[in-house]
């Protein structure tokens, strides 16, 4: 069975960190770009980060800037994505999509549509 699963999400503090993961089983990631996208309710999907299959492509919309930092090790068949300086406007249900052949997160590459997505992790920052 091909999948993606998300793990890392939780209650935090504003101003705290946390580490999402996103790992494949049933196919490997080497040759598939990685992205990041949340939903909070009522609200639009936002693309937030992206790492090509590539590792040196990478690129994070204003929301995640200077805060996260997206990686990926193809040994272990697992991307993350390391939250810090968490915002309560942050809080959302987080999702990872493999997207084969993304090689380069040039221009939007969040138009893309993945061919595999996690079940999505929620991530809430409250006091």
């Amino acid at each position: 069975q091909l999948q993606l699963v998300e793990s890392g999400g939780g209650l935090v503090r504003p101003g705290g960190s946390l580490r999402l993961s996103c790992a494949a089983s049933g196919f490997t990631l080497d040759d598939y770009g990685i992205l990041w996208f949340r939903q909070a309710p009522g609200k639009e999907r936002e693309g937030i980060s992206c790492i090509g299959s590539s590792h040196l492509s990478i690129k994070y919309t204003d929301s995640a800037e200077g805060r996260f930092t997206i990686s990926r090790d193809n040994a272990k068949n697992t991307a993350y994505l390391q939250m810090n300086g968490l915002k309560p406007e942050d809080t959302s249900v987080y999702y990872c999509g493999a997207k084969s052949w993304l090689q380069y997160c040039s221009g939007d590459p969040f138009v893309y549509n993945p061919e595999h997505w996690g079940q999505g992790t929620p991530v809430t920052v409250s006091a």
